[in-house]
């Protein structure tokens, strides 16, 4: 008699568990394809989604960043390039002493935060894993495949100095002198590595165009779909269908085709062999 009894306490919780499921995922499906979610920038998250995502974010950015490599000594220069590059690429967003954030900055949802303070919140190899990675669903883009390792360390260093610098040593440093932010690119991969290359495909936005085998998003019909792109005798229709083809369509489509309307993203050496090397897998 206990066992039967058990037993149909077990079945009851599975059913109410099975209920549960099915009606939340009845209701968020209506919500989301009966138009019933409100998606405008406009429209607030609710406050225990700030929380998870923060949450989340911090859990993961802390498990991640141990494995990242020490950071280099501080010296002046190395903070000055970094104030030329927060200046070039951070500041737009994420403000800074004196300085506030550019209209689309203010209006993201969620609103980028102020990082005067980023130096207290987090260590070193977390703002570093912050700047290479960047945060999904955030609108913090990934750094690595826009900078160099060294500029990535210059970013965090000036992050460090960032908290004590008022609104005129700010103004101050963001004039000087520094370093050019895009000289320094990683040198060409022995190896292609076509891994590499399907998030590199990402990083540049190809799949803004582009769809894409292996690449999520939304459906875009604006470039021609690479499926099988490998199996195609040319390139724009001028060029043979070769690697280093593809790398110089990649890299300078324009000198391929003048009449074309694909852009130059400013893909490096590096990152369009890697892409050619996974455009290559698309049979």
């Amino acid at each position: 008699m206990p066992s039967n009894r058990r037993r149909l306490i077990l079945q009851t919780m599975a059913a109410t568990v099975a209920g549960l499921t099915a009606l939340a995922a009845l209701v968020g499906g209506g919500m989301a394809f009966g138009g019933w979610y409100n998606v405008s920038s406009t429209d607030q998250h609710f406050q225990i989604t700030h929380t998870v995502l923060e949450q989340t974010m911090h859990a993961w950015v802390r498990r991640r960043a141990s494995a990242a490599p020490p950071p280099p000594a501080s010296t002046p220069a190395l903070i000055r390039q970094g104030a030329s590059l927060y200046v070039a690429h951070c500041q737009a967003c994420h403000g800074a002493p004196g300085v506030a954030q550019e209209p689309f900055g203010k209006s993201m949802q969620p609103v980028p935060g102020p990082l005067v303070d980023a130096a207290r919140r987090w260590q070193p190899k977390e703002l570093y894993w912050i700047t290479r990675h960047g945060i999904k669903m955030s609108g913090m883009p990934a750094w690595e495949y826009h900078l160099s390792e060294q500029q990535l360390w210059a970013v965090v260093t000036f992050l460090a100095e960032l908290p004590r610098l008022d609104t005129r040593s700010y103004a101050a440093m963001a004039r000087g002198d520094a370093p050019p932010a895009q000289d320094a690119t990683p040198a060409p991969a022995a190896i292609p590595d076509p891994a590499r290359g399907r998030v590199a495909l990402t990083q540049y936005a190809c799949h803004a165009c582009h769809l894409i085998p292996g690449v999520t998003g939304s459906r875009v019909y604006v470039g021609p779909p690479l499926a099988g792109v490998a199996a195609r005798r040319f390139i724009a229709g001028r060029v043979p269908n070769s690697f280093d083809g593809m790398v110089g369509w990649i890299r300078d489509p324009q000198r391929t085709d003048p009449r074309t309307a694909m852009p130059n993203l400013g893909v490096s050496e590096a990152d369009a062999r890697d892409i050619a090397a996974y455009l290559q897998t698309l049979r």
